[in-house]
C-alpha cells in the first residue's frame, strides 16, 4: 500500500520523498515477541534494532501511514543535545542519568548517518554541521555560554563572528554563531521510511493503517485489539506514538496528560537562482535563531529555502504565520523578496514539564518513550536502539541513559496549548513588518 500524504500534512516531504516499503493492515490475529506501536524514528529504530540484534519476531503497528506524525513533518535537522544547556541535564536527572543522557544524545547524529550509509538510505544526508543564530547581545551570550560548557564535555563547537557568520547564513541579521559538527540535516520522511525498510528487510513486520484502540495484560501475555478488528498477542509491548493519536480510542490515554503539544509549520519556496544558493547557506548548512519565537530554515535538495517556526496552518492562522514567513526572509534575504511560496504544512511538537524525553514503564512488559521537545530525529534514533537493548536484556532498566518515570499530568495543559498556538499568531502578526 502505497501511501498518499496530504499536502498540508506533510507538504515538500510528501512530494519528495523517497517511496514507502509496502505494507498492509493487518488482516489476521499474530502473536509476537515484541510489539512496537508507532512507525516514527522511536518505534522504527527499536524494531530495526530488535531484529539487528536477535531474532525475536517483531512486529510494528502503525494507525495511519509510515512517518505519519513528527517523523515526517519536522524541518529535517539531525541536531546533538537537547534543547536545553549541556550543563542542565546533569542539574535535572542527577549526575548518572544525566552525564548518561548527554553522552548518548551527542552521539546521536553518528547513529543516523551510521544507519543511512549502512542501509542505503536515500534522504539526502548531509552531516557538515548546523548553525544556532545569535540574535542581539542577548542571543550572543546565549550562545557563548553553550559553546562553553560544551567544550568542557570535550565537545569540539566553534563559536562563530557576526562576519564569519554572515558567510555561511548569508545575511548581517546576526551577532554570531554556534557551528556544532556533529550535526546535519536529511529529508526526515525519506529517512524514516529507510528505517522501515531496514527493518523490514531484517525481518520484522509493519503494519499500517492498524490503530491499537485496547490493550488487556492476561497470564504475562499482552493482547492488543486493533482498528481492523484483529488481534496482536505480545510478550513485550512498546508504545511510540507520541501526540500523535489513531482514530478512535486510545489505549493510552494517560500518555498524552504527560506531554504538552506545541504547534510548528513549515513552508518551502521555489527553488532559489543559481546566484542566490552562491550567497544564501552555500555550504548547506541548517540554521535556527535564539528568539523566544524561534525560527529555523535550511535549503532542500533541489534548492528551496524551508522555512518554519512555531504555529499551526488552519484558516484562522495560516494568513499570519505566511506573511510573517515572507516578511521574515525579506528581512534576512533582501533579494528573495517576492519569491514564491510553493508548499506548507505543519504538525505538533511533544513537550514535557522538564524538557527532557521521558521512559514510562506502563504496565508489565509495557514501554513508551515520549517527549523529544523538538529533537526527535537523532534521540528517538538512538534512545529506541537503547530500549531495543533493554528489551532483550542486554541493558537493565536502570542502565538505561533515562530515569523509568511515572506519567505525571502537565497542569492546565490545554489552557497552555492554547496560548502557545494563539501566542505565535500574535507574535507572528506583529514581528518583522517591514
Amino acid at each position: 500500500m502505497q501511501p498518499i500524504m496530504p499536502p498540508a500534512s506533510h507538504g515538500l516531504w510528501g512530494a519528495t520523498a523517497s517511496p514507502a516499503p509496502k505494507t498492509q493492515a493487518l488482516k489476521q490475529n499474530i502473536t509476537v515477541d515484541i510489539a512496537v506501536i508507532g512507525a516514527g524514528f522511536t518505534g522504527l529504530s527499536t524494531a530495526l534494532h530488535l531484529v539487528s540484534c536477535a531474532d525475536p519476531a517483531v512486529a510494528v503497528l502503525e494507525a495511519s501511514d509510515i512517518g505519519f506524525g513528527a517523523s515526517g513533518r519536522n524541518a529535517g535537522m539531525v541536531n546533538a543535545g537537547a534543547w536545553l544547556e549541556p550543563d542542565e541535564l546533569p542539574k535535572r536527572l542527577g549526575q548518572d542519568y544525566g552525564n548518561r543522557l548527554l553522552t548518548l544524545l551527542g552521539e546521536g547524529p553518528d547513529l543516523v548517518y551510521d544507519l543511512i550509509r549502512r542501509y542505503g538510505i536515500e534522504c539526502d544526508a548531509a552531516q557538515n554541521g548546523n548553525l544556532h543564530c545569535a540574535v542581539g547581545a542577548k542571543g550572543l551570550a546565549s550562545i557563548t555560554e553553550r559553546a562553553r560548557q560544551w567544550r568542557s564535555h570535550g565537545v569540539d563547537v566553534e563559536l562563530l563572528s557576526a562576519q564569519r557568520t554572515a558567510q555561511l547564513v548569508g545575511s548581517e541579521a546576526y551577532t554570531g554563531a554556534l557551528l556544532d559538527p556533529r550535526t546535519g540535516t536529511i529529508q526526515p520522511l525519506s529517512y524514516v521510511r529507510g528505517l522501515a525498510a531496514a527493518a523490514q528487510s531484517k525481518g520484522a513486520s509493519i503494519f499500517t493503517q492498524t490503530a491499537v484502540v485496547n490493550a488487556k495484560y492476561e497470564n504475562q501475555l499482552w493482547s492488543l485489539s486493533t482498528s481492523t478488528g484483529h488481534v496482536v498477542k505480545a510478550r513485550q509491548v512498546v508504545v511510540a506514538t507520541n501526540t500523535t493519536q489513531g482514530p478512535g480510542p486510545d489505549a493510552w490515554p494517560e500518555l498524552q496528560r504527560d506531554l504538552l503539544r506545541l504547534p510548528y509549520f513549515n513552508v518551502a519556496t521555489e527553488p532559489l537562482s543559481a546566484s542566490s544558493l552562491e550567497r544564501i547557506l552555500p555550504q548547506g548548512r541548517g540554521a535556527w535563531d535564539t528568539k523566544t519565537i524561534m525560527s529555523s530554515y535550511r535549503l532542500d535538495a533541489s534548492g528551496r529555502l524551508v522555512y518554519g517556526s512555531v504555529g499551526a496552518l488552519g484558516p484562522s492562522e495560516r494568513y499570519a504565520h505566511v506573511e510573517w514567513v515572507r516578511r521574515s526572509i525579506t528581512r534576512l534575504f533582501p533579494e528573495l523578496r517576492g519569491v514564491q511560496i510553493q508548499y506548507q504544512w505543519h504538525g505538533w511538537i511533544d513537550t514535557t514539564a522538564n524538557n527532557l524525553p521521558h521512559l514510562h514503564e506502563l504496565a508489565p512488559n509495557a514501554w513508551a518513550l515520549s517527549g523529544y521537545n523538538g529533537r526527535g530525529i537523532a534521540p528517538g534514533t538512538i534512545l529506541g536502539r537503547d530500549l531495543a537493548k533493554m528489551l532483550l536484556g542486554i541493558l537493565k532498566p536502570q542502565e538505561m541513559p533515562l530515569p523509568v518515570t511515572g506519567i505525571t499530568p502537565i497542569g492546565f495543559k490545554s489552557l497552555r496549548e492554547t496560548y502557545y498556538k494563539k501566542g505565535a499568531v500574535i507574535g507572528h502578526a506583529l514581528s518583522n513588518r517591514l
